[in-house]
Protein backbone atom coordinates (compact mmCIF):
# COMPACT_ATOMS: atom_id res chain seq x y z
CA UNK A 1 0.00 0.00 0.00
CA UNK A 2 1.28 3.50 -0.84
CA UNK A 3 1.90 5.40 2.39
CA UNK A 4 0.92 8.97 1.47
CA UNK A 5 -2.68 8.24 0.40
CA UNK A 6 -3.06 6.07 3.50
CA UNK A 7 -1.86 8.86 5.81
CA UNK A 8 -4.18 11.33 4.10
CA UNK A 9 -7.14 9.02 4.65
CA UNK A 10 -6.23 8.37 8.29
CA UNK A 11 -5.81 12.10 8.87
CA UNK A 12 -9.30 12.81 7.56
CA UNK A 13 -10.93 10.06 9.59
CA UNK A 14 -8.94 10.65 12.79
CA UNK A 15 -10.21 14.21 13.04
CA UNK A 16 -13.69 12.79 13.68
CA UNK A 17 -12.38 11.65 17.07
CA UNK A 18 -11.45 15.19 18.13
CA UNK A 19 -13.80 16.25 20.90
CA UNK A 20 -13.74 12.86 22.63
CA UNK A 21 -10.85 13.67 24.96
CA UNK A 22 -9.47 16.52 27.03
CA UNK A 23 -6.34 18.60 26.64
CA UNK A 24 -3.98 18.27 29.63
CA UNK A 25 -4.86 21.11 31.98
CA UNK A 26 -2.88 20.19 35.09
CA UNK A 27 0.06 21.86 33.33
CA UNK A 28 -1.38 25.32 32.61
CA UNK A 29 0.90 26.00 29.65
CA UNK A 30 -0.43 22.86 27.90
CA UNK A 31 -4.05 23.77 28.53
CA UNK A 32 -3.75 26.54 25.93
CA UNK A 33 -2.86 24.21 23.03
CA UNK A 34 -5.65 24.19 20.37
CA UNK A 35 -7.54 20.91 20.70
CA UNK A 36 -8.28 20.53 16.97
CA UNK A 37 -4.67 19.90 15.92
CA UNK A 38 -3.74 16.58 14.28
CA UNK A 39 -0.53 15.57 12.55
CA UNK A 40 1.20 12.38 11.50
CA UNK A 41 4.63 11.59 10.05
CA UNK A 42 6.46 8.44 8.98
CA UNK A 43 10.23 8.17 8.51
CA UNK A 44 11.42 5.06 6.66
CA UNK A 45 14.83 3.45 7.04
CA UNK A 46 16.01 5.01 3.77
CA UNK A 47 15.09 8.48 5.07
CA UNK A 48 11.86 8.88 3.10
CA UNK A 49 9.32 11.07 4.86
CA UNK A 50 5.52 10.96 4.61
CA UNK A 51 3.39 13.59 6.38
CA UNK A 52 -0.19 14.65 6.93
CA UNK A 53 -2.01 17.47 8.69
CA UNK A 54 -0.08 19.42 11.32
CA UNK A 55 2.97 17.14 11.13
CA UNK A 56 5.43 20.06 11.05
CA UNK A 57 3.95 22.04 13.94
CA UNK A 58 6.08 21.81 17.12
CA UNK A 59 4.49 20.65 20.35
CA UNK A 60 5.65 19.75 23.85
CA UNK A 61 6.99 16.19 23.73
CA UNK A 62 6.58 15.62 27.49
CA UNK A 63 7.06 11.93 28.42
CA UNK A 64 8.24 10.98 24.94
CA UNK A 65 11.52 12.47 26.17
CA UNK A 66 11.82 9.55 28.62
CA UNK A 67 12.63 7.12 25.82
CA UNK A 68 15.44 9.29 24.52
CA UNK A 69 16.81 9.95 28.02
CA UNK A 70 16.83 6.20 28.63
CA UNK A 71 18.84 5.65 25.44
CA UNK A 72 21.38 8.23 26.63
CA UNK A 73 21.62 6.46 29.99
CA UNK A 74 21.99 3.05 28.32
CA UNK A 75 24.94 4.48 26.40
CA UNK A 76 26.66 5.61 29.58
CA UNK A 77 25.74 2.90 32.09
CA UNK A 78 24.85 -0.26 30.21
CA UNK A 79 23.32 -2.95 32.43
CA UNK A 80 24.45 -1.10 35.57
CA UNK A 81 21.43 1.17 35.15
CA UNK A 82 19.02 -1.66 35.99
CA UNK A 83 20.28 -1.79 39.56
CA UNK A 84 18.37 1.45 40.12
CA UNK A 85 15.23 1.05 38.02
CA UNK A 86 13.12 -1.97 37.09
CA UNK A 87 11.88 -3.36 33.80
CA UNK A 88 8.30 -4.33 34.68
CA UNK A 89 4.94 -2.70 33.84
CA UNK A 90 3.60 -0.70 36.77
CA UNK A 91 -0.17 -1.18 36.53
CA UNK A 92 -0.53 2.13 38.36
CA UNK A 93 -0.77 5.77 37.33
CA UNK A 94 2.44 7.25 35.91
CA UNK A 95 2.77 9.62 38.90
CA UNK A 96 1.84 7.17 41.67
CA UNK A 97 3.86 7.09 44.91
CA UNK A 98 2.26 3.98 46.40
CA UNK A 99 4.28 1.41 44.47
CA UNK A 100 7.50 3.36 44.99
CA UNK A 101 7.11 3.22 48.78
CA UNK A 102 6.21 -0.48 48.71
CA UNK A 103 9.24 -1.35 46.56
CA UNK A 104 11.70 0.67 48.65
CA UNK A 105 12.53 3.43 46.22
CA UNK A 106 13.17 1.31 43.11
CA UNK A 107 10.81 2.50 40.34
CA UNK A 108 9.01 -0.24 38.44
CA UNK A 109 10.22 0.96 35.00
CA UNK A 110 11.98 3.95 33.38
CA UNK A 111 8.82 5.38 31.80
CA UNK A 112 6.77 6.16 34.88
CA UNK A 113 7.74 9.50 36.41
CA UNK A 114 9.77 8.03 39.26
CA UNK A 115 11.78 5.88 36.85
CA UNK A 116 12.39 8.79 34.51
CA UNK A 117 13.61 10.88 37.42
CA UNK A 118 16.14 8.18 38.31
CA UNK A 119 17.31 8.12 34.68
CA UNK A 120 17.77 11.92 34.64
CA UNK A 121 19.54 11.70 38.02
CA UNK A 122 21.90 9.11 36.52
CA UNK A 123 22.57 11.34 33.51
CA UNK A 124 23.20 14.30 35.82
CA UNK A 125 25.99 12.29 37.46
CA UNK A 126 27.75 11.71 34.12
CA UNK A 127 27.01 14.95 32.23
CA UNK A 128 28.28 18.38 33.22
CA UNK A 129 25.40 20.05 31.36
CA UNK A 130 22.57 17.47 31.11
CA UNK A 131 20.03 19.84 29.55
CA UNK A 132 22.42 21.09 26.89
CA UNK A 133 23.57 17.53 26.11
CA UNK A 134 19.98 16.36 25.70
CA UNK A 135 19.03 19.28 23.48
CA UNK A 136 22.08 18.88 21.23
CA UNK A 137 21.49 15.13 20.93
CA UNK A 138 17.90 15.71 19.82
CA UNK A 139 18.93 18.43 17.37
CA UNK A 140 21.52 16.14 15.82
CA UNK A 141 19.34 13.06 15.49
CA UNK A 142 16.28 14.91 14.24
CA UNK A 143 18.34 16.88 11.73
CA UNK A 144 16.78 20.09 13.08
CA UNK A 145 19.30 22.51 14.65
CA UNK A 146 16.46 24.88 15.53
CA UNK A 147 14.89 22.69 18.21
CA UNK A 148 14.31 24.56 21.45
CA UNK A 149 13.04 24.07 24.96
CA UNK A 150 9.83 25.93 25.77
CA UNK A 151 10.82 27.54 29.04
CA UNK A 152 7.26 28.66 29.76
CA UNK A 153 6.19 25.01 29.79
CA UNK A 154 9.23 23.99 31.87
CA UNK A 155 8.57 26.77 34.39
CA UNK A 156 4.89 25.86 34.53
CA UNK A 157 5.76 22.26 35.33
CA UNK A 158 8.29 23.33 37.93
CA UNK A 159 5.69 25.46 39.66
CA UNK A 160 3.53 22.33 39.95
CA UNK A 161 6.42 20.02 40.84
CA UNK A 162 5.27 18.81 44.24
CA UNK A 163 4.34 15.21 43.43
CA UNK A 164 7.50 14.69 41.39
CA UNK A 165 9.53 16.28 44.17
CA UNK A 166 7.90 13.90 46.63
CA UNK A 167 8.94 10.93 44.46
CA UNK A 168 12.51 12.17 44.21
CA UNK A 169 12.79 12.80 47.93
CA UNK A 170 11.28 9.40 48.71
CA UNK A 171 13.85 7.73 46.47
CA UNK A 172 16.59 9.80 48.11
CA UNK A 173 15.48 8.50 51.49
CA UNK A 174 16.06 4.96 50.16
CA UNK A 175 19.48 5.90 48.74
CA UNK A 176 18.38 5.77 45.09
CA UNK A 177 18.92 9.42 44.20
CA UNK A 178 22.40 10.93 43.97
CA UNK A 179 22.05 14.60 43.02
CA UNK A 180 20.21 17.62 44.36
CA UNK A 181 16.50 17.05 43.87
CA UNK A 182 15.79 20.54 42.62
CA UNK A 183 18.54 20.41 39.98
CA UNK A 184 17.32 17.07 38.64
CA UNK A 185 13.73 18.31 38.55
CA UNK A 186 14.79 21.34 36.51
CA UNK A 187 16.57 19.09 34.01
CA UNK A 188 13.65 16.63 33.88
CA UNK A 189 11.11 19.37 33.18
CA UNK A 190 13.39 20.85 30.52
CA UNK A 191 13.52 17.48 28.76
CA UNK A 192 9.72 17.26 28.84
CA UNK A 193 9.35 20.84 27.61
CA UNK A 194 11.33 20.27 24.42
CA UNK A 195 9.25 21.36 21.40
CA UNK A 196 9.35 19.01 18.42
CA UNK A 197 7.09 18.22 15.49
CA UNK A 198 5.92 14.82 14.29
CA UNK A 199 8.55 15.05 11.56
CA UNK A 200 11.31 15.78 14.09
CA UNK A 201 10.29 12.91 16.35
CA UNK A 202 9.88 10.35 13.57
CA UNK A 203 13.40 11.16 12.42
CA UNK A 204 14.97 11.34 15.88
CA UNK A 205 13.62 7.95 16.91
CA UNK A 206 14.58 6.22 13.66
CA UNK A 207 17.40 4.40 15.47
CA UNK A 208 14.77 2.29 17.25
CA UNK A 209 13.61 0.85 13.92
CA UNK A 210 17.12 0.51 12.52
CA UNK A 211 19.04 -1.67 14.96
CA UNK A 212 20.34 1.33 16.92
CA UNK A 213 21.61 3.27 13.89
CA UNK A 214 20.22 6.79 13.38
CA UNK A 215 18.79 7.21 9.87
CA UNK A 216 19.56 10.96 9.84
CA UNK A 217 23.23 10.79 10.85
CA UNK A 218 24.21 7.20 10.08
CA UNK A 219 25.62 6.94 13.62
CA UNK A 220 25.35 3.66 15.52
CA UNK A 221 23.82 5.13 18.64
CA UNK A 222 22.91 1.98 20.57
CA UNK A 223 23.92 -1.62 20.05
CA UNK A 224 21.40 -3.90 18.38
CA UNK A 225 20.81 -5.67 21.72
CA UNK A 226 20.25 -2.38 23.59
CA UNK A 227 17.81 -1.30 20.88
CA UNK A 228 15.87 -4.55 21.21
CA UNK A 229 15.76 -4.07 24.98
CA UNK A 230 14.51 -0.50 24.70
CA UNK A 231 11.81 -1.52 22.24
CA UNK A 232 10.74 -4.32 24.58
CA UNK A 233 10.30 -1.81 27.39
CA UNK A 234 8.34 0.52 25.11
CA UNK A 235 6.05 -2.37 24.18
CA UNK A 236 5.31 -3.33 27.79
CA UNK A 237 5.39 0.08 29.51
CA UNK A 238 5.44 2.92 26.99
CA UNK A 239 1.81 4.02 27.36
CA UNK A 240 1.57 4.20 31.14
CA UNK A 241 -0.94 1.79 32.63
CA UNK A 242 -2.72 1.46 29.28
CA UNK A 243 0.26 -0.26 27.63
CA UNK A 244 -1.50 -3.62 27.54
CA UNK A 245 -4.54 -2.21 25.75
CA UNK A 246 -2.30 -0.43 23.24
CA UNK A 247 -0.32 -3.62 22.61
CA UNK A 248 -3.59 -5.48 22.05
CA UNK A 249 -5.05 -2.85 19.71
CA UNK A 250 -1.96 -1.60 17.88
CA UNK A 251 0.84 -4.11 18.49
CA UNK A 252 3.86 -1.78 18.22
CA UNK A 253 6.45 -0.48 20.70
CA UNK A 254 5.53 3.14 21.46
CA UNK A 255 5.93 6.07 23.84
CA UNK A 256 3.28 8.67 24.53
CA UNK A 257 3.31 12.07 26.22
CA UNK A 258 0.61 14.26 27.73
CA UNK A 259 1.38 16.86 25.07
CA UNK A 260 -0.65 14.56 22.78
CA UNK A 261 2.21 12.93 20.90
CA UNK A 262 2.86 9.22 20.40
CA UNK A 263 5.94 7.77 18.68
CA UNK A 264 5.66 4.14 17.52
CA UNK A 265 8.26 1.80 16.05
CA UNK A 266 8.01 -0.81 13.32
CA UNK A 267 11.42 -2.53 13.57
CA UNK A 268 13.09 -2.94 10.20
CA UNK A 269 10.60 -0.63 8.44
CA UNK A 270 9.90 2.83 9.90
CA UNK A 271 9.05 5.05 12.84
CA UNK A 272 5.79 6.97 13.02
CA UNK A 273 4.75 9.92 15.14
CA UNK A 274 1.19 11.12 15.60
CA UNK A 275 0.02 14.19 17.50
CA UNK A 276 -3.43 15.19 18.71
CA UNK A 277 -3.65 17.07 22.05
CA UNK A 278 -6.88 15.64 23.46
CA UNK A 279 -6.17 12.81 25.91
CA UNK A 280 -8.10 9.89 27.34
CA UNK A 281 -8.26 9.07 31.06
CA UNK A 282 -4.84 7.39 30.90
CA UNK A 283 -3.09 10.47 29.47
CA UNK A 284 -2.82 9.17 25.90
CA UNK A 285 -4.02 10.88 22.71
CA UNK A 286 -7.50 9.72 21.71
CA UNK A 287 -7.22 10.45 17.99
CA UNK A 288 -3.56 9.42 18.02
CA UNK A 289 -4.29 5.93 19.29
CA UNK A 290 -7.09 5.52 16.76
CA UNK A 291 -4.77 6.62 13.94
CA UNK A 292 -2.04 4.18 14.93
CA UNK A 293 -4.54 1.36 15.26
CA UNK A 294 -5.83 2.10 11.76
CA UNK A 295 -2.27 2.30 10.37
CA UNK A 296 -1.44 -1.03 12.00
CA UNK A 297 -4.56 -2.66 10.59
CA UNK A 298 -4.08 -1.27 7.06
CA UNK A 299 -0.42 -2.35 6.84
CA UNK A 300 -0.66 -5.47 9.00
CA UNK A 301 2.07 -4.17 11.30
CA UNK A 302 1.49 -6.16 14.48
CA UNK A 303 4.62 -7.85 15.75
CA UNK A 304 2.91 -11.17 16.47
Amino acid sequence: MILQPLLDRIDSQARRHIGQGKVADYIPALARVPAERFGMAICTLDGELYCSGDAREPFSIQSISKAFALAMAQQRYGDELWQRVGKEPSGNAFNSLVQLEFEQGIPRNPFINAGALVVVDALSSRLSAPVHAFLEAMRLRSGNPGLRIDHKVADSEYEHRFRNAAMANLMKSFGNFRNEVDEVLRAYFSYCALSMSCVDLARAFSFLANGGCCVVTGEQWLSRLQTQQLNALLFTSGLYDAAGDFAYRVGMPAKSGVGGGIVAVVPGRFTVCVWSPELNCYGNSVAGIWALEELSRALDLRLF
